[in-house]
Formats: structure tokens, C-alpha cells, sequence
């Protein structure tokens, strides 16, 4: 694992100290892992959207397709 150091103003060194309290977080390490496991999701998360944005149009989704639907998951 690599070390990163990183410098905070008191008001953000407060505020992260209250929040790995808050949060049960053992160290302020484990809130900034967390706070960046959760950009990322982010990001993957909007790239999906996007990418179903940019996708092609599909066929409209009506009654009788969920009705095949539930079908089909009953056959399971």
C-alpha cells in the first residue's frame, strides 16, 4: 500500500475528524479510502448512464412485455 500525505486547513481538519467520528471510521485514512471508493462509483455509475443515454433507441416497453416477463421468471 502507498502513502499519500495530504495537508488540510483546520476548518476541513475538523470536519474530517468529526466525520470519522460520526461514522465509526477508525482513522481519517479509512474516510478518504471511503470518500474515494465512492467518487469512483460515482463515476462508473455516470459513464453507465451515459452510455445508455448514447445507446440506441429500444423497442417501448408495454404491458404485455412485463407480462412475458413475469412468465418467465415463474419458469424458473
Amino acid at each position: 500500500m502507498n502513502t499519500t500525505s495530504v495537508s488540510l486547513l483546520d476548518a476541513l481538519k475538523s470536519f474530517a475528524d468529526a466525520q470519522v467520528s460520526q461514522r465509526g471510521c477508525c482513522t481519517g485514512s479509512e474516510y478518504v479510502r471511503e470518500l474515494i471508493r465512492k467518487d469512483q462509483d460515482r463515476q462508473h455509475l455516470r459513464g453507465l448512464l451515459l452510455a445508455g443515454a448514447e445507446s440506441a433507441p429500444t423497442a417501448p416497453v408495454d404491458g404485455d412485455y412485463f407480462e412475458s416477463l413475469r412468465a418467465s421468471i415463474g419458469d424458473i
